[in-house]
């Protein structure tokens, strides 16, 4: 599908529409940006090998919730709006892509890790210091890598 796009978020109104039409619940107002700041990201979407495991794992390691649309997606709940920030897509790997890390923050990095951990996630980059708090990297089953991050108070 083009995307169609304007000054004012003409895109991000254009998916609003597309889900209420689906009759699914809104992810976001569009109403709530800057006409200056159009071009936000909002929704991040995983490519996953299982979609079942895929949410075992997530709903284990960090504690996330789910609204299922059929078999084949997931859309991952914000707890802060009753809505949607990502979604799980089943996809083969020659379709993912590579360069993008989706960051995830906690008020306890130290338990966000042990729960990565215990889940079955695989740690790629150890928890470590940075200027703006803690962080380390973890690996999901299905091969994507996530960032988790506690900001220095």
């Amino acid at each position: 599908m083009r995307d169609r796009q304007d000054a004012t978020g003409g895109r991000v109104k254009m998916l609003a529409e597309r889900r209420r039409r689906r009759g699914a619940a809104p992810r976001i107002d569009p109403s709530a940006y800057d006409r200056g700041m159009a071009h936000v990201i909002d929704y991040i979407e995983f490519a996953v090998d299982d979609l079942a495991r895929s949410k075992a794992f997530y709903a284990s390691a960090l504690g996330w919730e789910f609204n299922d649309y059929g078999p084949d997606y997931a859309g991952i709940k914000d707890p802060r709006t009753g809505g949607e920030f990502g979604g799980l897509n089943p996809q083969p790997v020659a379709l993912r892509g590579q360069g993008v890390l989706a960051l995830i923050r906690t008020d306890d990095a130290d338990a966000a890790l042990a729960s990565v951990v215990e889940a079955g996630g695989r740690i790629q980059l150890a928890m470590h210091d940075y200027p703006g708090g803690r962080r380390f990297m973890f690996e999901d089953p299905s091969g994507n890598v996530l960032g988790v991050y506690e900001p220095a108070e």
